[in-house]
């Protein structure tokens, strides 16, 4: 079933990225710039959503050397990530009546 998820501003940012565009496939650094979040914070979440099945991930395709740089890794949430997501935020919603987490 995967490792339990604590439930943080952080992790909530991160998921929101996530649910606003379910199918896309992000990299670190994308997400990074889109929730503001640091990499010290942000890879051990992605680790965390990852090993608990809310979250899967890929290396991209090619050589290093052919691309000029490294590779990334893309990571896309998984029907469970998505419905767990939706909840998790939901009831942070009905506790604090607004998006706490948003940057803004």
């Amino acid at each position: 079933m995967g490792t339990s998820i604590q439930i943080t501003a952080p992790v909530l940012k991160v998921l929101s990225t996530f649910l606003s565009d379910p199918k896309a496939e992000l990299s670190g650094a994308e997400i990074s710039k889109r929730t503001g979040l640091k990499s010290g914070t942000l890879y051990p979440i992605l680790i965390r959503l990852e090993s608990s099945k809310w979250l899967d991930s890929e290396w991209e395709a090619g050589d290093p050397k052919e691309l000029g740089r490294p590779r990334r890794r893309f990571y896309r949430i998984t029907g469970l990530g998505a419905r767990n997501a939706r909840q998790e935020i939901k009831d942070f919603k009905a506790v604090l009546g607004r998006d706490a987490w948003a940057t803004s």
